[in-house]
């Protein structure tokens, strides 16, 4: 009888759900991912140097929204989900996930300083029979440049000892249509076999799995994914300056040129891009080409109108305040929402904490009012923390301003008691026009 081979008895354990999963990073990617292993009978171990969420997960309690709460405490309470902030547990894992933050440093550059700690500390664990995947966003040639010289230190052969893959994640917050389980997932192995190892794996759990030639052509995938969608609202943002100027709406022009059923896809103006991805994924392509000594002026100019589209709502704002004979110098100006987009708890990169920024340092005197983001930091000096909505807080405001959407908001509320309201999000729509003036951007 022949013997069974590396590959093959961690199939075994995968397609038995016997495999013990280990993933490091709990945030909005991690622990959709730690559930959906868990859910179908994974033993699954979260790394997470929060010891705040380690503490809640153990007594099976949620703070990711997207994350259904009595699927993780069933999984808490069966002992199939736990966590810890200790890397010992990679002693005895078969599958380990990297989920952790991949930021920009103060110059915009890459940080991937995460992914380094992270894959030290799984170097000095590892050992025959594992399978390591990363789906941290990340430059193109991270994870055959700087992974895997990290793991073949001890001698191990990745694709006959161990195997390692990127699969980039795709997590669209709040989203209700789509999860982790119905959003097909990108492989890409460094070997045949740690390709068919890793699609193996994530096929347990997710319903369509697309290989790819390598870990290189995976990351690509990543950032031209974001990439495309920030270059296509760069786009529909300088419509948006160019109908300021021409005295047109970009939203009807937007909204019927969308009737086309056939070489177009709708994107909307908006304040400017948030969240991790998009205002994040531009930057790690555009730094990775300069290697090959190759600027992506297209890339780059996308950027610029984005941020730009921030300072245009300010402008929005500090002309609308001068036609009433304020300045905007020590007005009151009311930001409504802070998060990066409609519904979610995350503030990261939010052109709404962008434009607070730039009315704060214009001497307006900024509150806001946001159920998901209980403050933000404008500067190390300057920390706000969200108001009541009130009709007493809307009416004492100089200039009221939708930056954030939030399906929450009492729209009728605000409209009947704010003086002035700069509608960054359309969200008023056309269903209380005439009401009062509503400045659309």
């Amino acid at each position: 009888m022949l013997p069974v081979s590396v590959k093959e008895e961690l199939l075994r354990k995968i397609e038995s759900h016997h495999a013990n999963v280990v993933v490091i990073g709990l945030g909005y990617v991690g622990l959709p991912l730690a559930v959906e292993k868990g859910n179908v009978g994974f033993n699954v171990i979260g790394i997470e140097k929060n010891e705040e969420r380690v503490k809640l997960i153990n007594a099976g309690m949620n703070y990711i929204p997207d994350v259904n709460g009595e699927e993780l405490r069933k999984l808490t309470l069966e002992g199939r989900l736990s966590a810890t902030c200790s890397f010992d547990c990679l002693k005895k894992a078969d599958v380990i996930i990297m989920c952790v933050p991949t930021p920009l440093t103060e110059n915009r550059d890459p940080d991937i300083s995460q992914i380094v700690l992270v894959t030290e500390q799984i170097a000095k664990h590892l050992r025959s029979g594992q399978l390591v995947t990363l789906e941290s966003t990340t430059y193109p040639g991270t994870t055959q440049e700087v992974i895997l010289p990290h793991l073949l230190k001890n001698g191990l052969k990745v694709g006959e000892d161990f195997f390692l893959a990127y699969s980039p994640e795709r997590v669209d917050p709040g989203n209700k249509r789509f999860k982790t389980k119905n959003i097909a997932k990108i492989v890409g192995g460094v070997t045949p076999a740690c390709l068919e190892v890793g699609c193996n794996f994530y096929g347990q759990t997710i319903q369509q799995v697309v290989g790819v030639s390598s870990p290189a052509a995976s990351e690509m995938i990543k950032v031209f994914e974001n990439t495309y969608r920030a270059v296509n609202i760069a786009l529909v943002n300088e419509l948006m300056f160019i109908c300021d100027k021409m005295g047109l709406d970009v939203w009807e022009i937007v909204k019927a040129a969308g009737t086309k059923p056939f070489g177009i896809q709708t994107f909307y103006p908006g304040p400017g891009v948030g969240g991790h991805c998009i205002p994040v994924d531009p930057y790690y392509l555009t730094w990775k080409v300069k290697e090959y000594d190759f600027y992506s002026n297209l890339i780059e100019l996308a950027v610029q109108i984005n941020i730009k589209a921030s300072y245009f709502v300010a402008n929005k704002i500090s002309k609308a305040l001068n036609q009433q004979k304020k300045s905007l110098y020590e007005s009151r100006v009311l930001i409504l929402g802070a998060a990066y987009k409609r519904d979610v708890d995350d503030a990261r990169e939010s052109p709404a904490v962008k434009i607070m920024s730039i009315l704060a340092g214009e001497g307006a005197k900024v509150v806001y009012h946001d159920p998901y983001i209980p403050e933000v930091e404008l500067s190390r000096k300057l920390i706000l923390k969200s108001i009541d909505l009130t009709a007493e807080e809307i009416a004492r405001a100089d200039c009221v301003v939708i930056a954030t959407d939030h399906s929450c908001f009492d729209y009728e509320l605000i409209v009947n008691n704010a003086d002035i309201l700069v509608d960054a999000r359309n969200a008023i729509g056309d269903t209380m026009k005439g009401r009062r003036e509503i400045i659309k951007i």
